[in-house]
């Protein structure tokens, strides 16, 4: 086999280090793990979450990795869940749904491999894409993706890593080139239903045709501003409360980019999904005395203010 191309610019990554790699069988998530087996990487474990969307093809997607997991000769962790009802149950998009369900199951792997770091094969087009859409969707966050991120899934810390965040879909696409690699084609991707596939086939040429150059550049740019700025405001949240419930009179002493920065953290921290401004917003409208005692949250969780403290109820019981 021959050296592998330069193709991932992130060195945070030890050899002597276990890491799980979440490969769906398509081109990005393929070439990372060829990347990192020809880069001398053998302390891998490949993890394939079957979303059940496709039929027989997520079937054969699921076959396909375990085929090359064998052939790379790392672990292979495949399991099968229904996202589609598992985005009625808890009232999410698919997006979303697929998006919990692929947590929960590196969680689920990350306990019985004591193995708590993921990597990711989300690349620059990606997050491209994500601030995009966070910014139209006005979540209040224009920070993308970062190169390392953090999430706790059932009271599990798991570490994201996205090595080749800093890659253009073009390089990868040279790679798979010239590294010959056999991938599998998700045929979802060019499905319309999908708002991501519609910002990459729609809206990014559009802009491009619109402001007469390639605008991928600055959109990672302004991502990288905000996230940038968005670890400066973690640090100054760093030693307060963030407990089952947030005192109102502290909230209240605290900058308004602080309140919505902590109360967003919060929010997400205890699993409540798609928050955005306008949810970080009735929240944060709480802490008027005047204001309403109790406020909706997506997936049937509603946040109550009680006793000087805001606090969560979830279907069944509190949070």
């Amino acid at each position: 086999m021959e050296p592998a191309p330069e193709l991932a610019p992130y060195d945070g990554l030890s050899r002597r280090r276990r890491y799980l790699v979440g490969v769906s069988g398509g081109r990005d998530s393929v070439a990372l793990l060829d990347w990192l087996v020809a880069g001398g990487f053998r302390e891998l474990v490949v993890c394939h979450l079957n979303h059940g969307l496709r039929g027989r093809g997520s079937g054969a997607d699921a076959a396909f990795v375990r085929r090359l997991a064998k052939g790379y000769g790392v672990g292979c962790e495949v399991a099968k869940t229904d996202v589609a009802g598992l985005a009625r149950r808890r009232k999410l998009s698919l997006e979303a749904a697929g998006r919990a369900a692929r947590h929960e199951f590196f969680a689920d792997v990350a306990r019985r491999r004591r193995c708590p770091r993921v990597l990711l094969g989300h690349h620059a087009d990606d997050q491209v894409e994500t601030v995009l859409i966070n910014l139209f969707r006005g979540s209040g966050r224009l920070a993308g993706m970062r190169p390392v991120s953090e999430v706790t899934v059932g009271g599990r810390k798991l570490e994201l890593v996205r090595p080749l965040l800093g890659v253009r879909r073009e390089e990868i696409d040279g790679y798979v080139e010239a590294r010959r690699l056999r991938y599998r084609e998700d045929v979802s991707n060019e499905s319309g239903e999908f708002l991501r596939n519609r910002v990459r086939a729609e809206l990014v040429p559009a802009l491009c045709e619109i402001f007469g150059r390639d605008v991928r550049g600055a959109v990672c740019r302004a991502g990288e501003i905000a996230a940038a700025e968005s670890e400066l405001l973690d640090g100054l949240l760093a030693g307060l409360p963030s407990g089952d419930a947030l005192g109102v009179k502290e909230l209240r002493a605290l900058h308004p980019a602080l309140q919505r920065r902590l109360l967003h953290r919060w929010l997400r921290g205890r699993g409540v999904p798609d928050v955005g401004f306008d949810e970080v917003e009735r929240v944060r409208a709480m802490l008027d005395d005047d204001a309403v005692a109790k406020v909706n949250l997506p997936a049937g969780v509603h946040a109550r203010r009680r006793k000087g403290a805001i606090f969560l109820e979830v279907p069944g019981g509190v949070a």
